[in-house]
């Protein structure tokens, strides 16, 4: 017989505790308090444990870590109250293997939980997990890091709240979102993004929102807008700091309410949409600064996932390569000279620069070599570059003119091949082009406007939003 233990001072939870789980054959032993958990877990052993995370007398955190110092093999429920959701997020992390919200709305989820625990369903869960995870393209490898920040992303997935994920450009962010929302109750609803930081503020209001025909100039018929058209899914939203004020007005309307109005309009619509934010800068900083509402925040931080950078983790680099290599189905392989170079870089541009850095050597190696030694690897990856400061590199001419003599030889060599030709590839590398140079232009600008950025858009003749974009969008240093 399985042994369940529920610690709440509601003694009303533990009298439905009781009638609950002892019709199904589990044996009920009841808690009210600190006092109560510290003298049971002395005379009992536990299954599994049922903790309120608020008692008068202690955290309901403490006496989870307590359990798992002393019966480390009982599975851990915390009980919280939609207030303190975020306290529950913690026990995650501190070893709870859920949390349920009060008061309990769907009885039959709460019995698929705790059997599923009690029945060792957790070693197939952790499979599905790594499994979807691999299928949409997010790699943890062996990164103790990475994969505790899966975990708990699987684990509060199916949960109905919020989640804003932090992370450097490149990290992975929307990938680990996607993977939220295919492991949520809503994996077969709409998923949709935008870059908040790549649209104006009227479009992106009309993207967001909608807009009513004739609304503004060109508004030729109406338009669903986002939050209509993500309707019981998830709506992602990236670079969600460069927002104006005026639109995250809006957005914590959206929150608070789940009620918005098109442009243009004045009926008031609903929305059911799960909300994940990303943003690669820190939002409470950007709080303290004055650019970002600490009330949005606040909704929009309910759980909060950072990705590590890849240098951080550059003990899976040969693991992301391999990957990449079948995704572009390629059999070819890094040789470990090359794998040794890769691994010195600091990859200012993290898992997406590593993609693109993959897919160039193999454009270029494919039909002369199986093996892609050095010489095929960009000229940023040899000893002498990687040993450069990262904003020197950013902000040298020479630097610059060595990108283009980079970029046009490359560009060549692909020309000169009689063989099929990626396209989408090609294109990439003239988008890649006309950021790089744009980039190069705002930091030569701001240097010597000695870090004047409204100067420097001027003289630019751009937006100091758009000056923005251009730096943080690469991770350029933001100093």
């Amino acid at each position: 017989m399985r042994h369940i233990l529920v610690v709440d001072d509601e003694r009303e939870v533990g009298t439905f505790f009781r009638h609950l789980l002892e019709e199904k054959g589990y044996h009920v032993t009841l808690g009210f308090s600190g006092q109560d958990f510290f003298q049971l877990i002395r005379q009992h052993r536990f299954d599994l444990a049922l903790i309120d995370v608020k008692l008068p007398d202690t955290n309901g955190l403490d006496l989870l870590k307590q359990l798992k110092l002393s019966l480390p093999a009982c599975k851990v429920v915390v009980m919280t109250g939609y207030s303190t959701v975020k306290t529950a997020v913690e026990a995650i992390k501190y070893g709870a293997n859920d949390y349920v919200e009060k008061p309990f709305d769907d009885i039959d989820q709460l019995e698929q939980l705790i059997d599923g625990l009690l029945h060792s369903g957790a070693t197939s869960a952790q499979n599905d997990m790594y499994k979807l995870a691999e299928t949409l393209g997010f790699m943890v490898g062996t990164n103790k890091e990475m994969n505790d920040l899966l975990k708990l992303a699987y684990k509060i997935a199916k949960k109905n709240v919020n989640v804003l994920i932090e992370g450097e450009t490149g990290t992975g962010k929307e990938v680990l979102a996607h993977f939220i929302h295919s492991a949520s109750m809503r994996y077969d609803q709409p998923f949709i993004g935008i870059n908040c930081g790549a649209v104006s503020e009227t479009l992106l209001e009309s993207e967001l929102f909608g807009h009513e025909k004739g609304a503004f100039t060109g508004a030729i018929k109406e338009k669903k807008g986002m939050f209509e058209i993500a309707n019981r899914g998830t709506l992602f939203l990236d670079e969600i700091g460069e927002a104006t004020l005026a639109t995250q007005v809006k957005l914590l309307r959206v929150l608070e309410t789940g009620e918005y109005i098109r442009v243009g309009g004045e009926a008031i619509r609903k929305t059911n949409t799960r909300i994940i934010a990303a943003s690669h800068v820190n939002l409470a900083k950007a709080v303290e600064e004055k650019t970002f509402r600490e009330d949005l925040l606040y909704r929009l931080d309910v759980v909060k996932l950072t990705i590590p950078p890849l240098r951080e983790r550059l003990g899976d680099l040969p693991l992301l390569v391999d990957y990449f290599l079948k995704k572009l189905h390629s059999p070819l392989s890094f040789s470990e000279e090359s794998l040794a170079y890769m691994s010195q870089y600091h990859w200012p541009g993290n898992v997406r620069e590593l993609f693109n850095v993959v897919k160039r050597a193999v454009t270029l190696a494919e039909g002369e070599t199986a093996v892609i030694t050095p010489p095929y690897l960009p000229e940023k990856l040899k000893p002498s570059h990687t040993s450069m400061p990262t904003v020197a590199k950013k902000t040298s001419d020479t630097d610059l003119e060595t990108y283009l003599h980079e970029w046009t030889n490359d560009v060549l060599s692909l020309w000169k091949k009689n063989e099929p030709i990626d396209l989408e590839y090609v294109l990439s590398l003239v988008k890649e082009l006309e950021t790089t140079i744009g980039r190069s232009f705002v930091m030569k600008t701001l240097k010597e406007t000695i870090g004047n950025r409204k100067e420097t858009a001027e003289r630019l003749n751009i937006t100091v939003r758009k000056l923005r974009y251009l730096l943080k969008e690469k991770g350029a240093d933001q100093k």
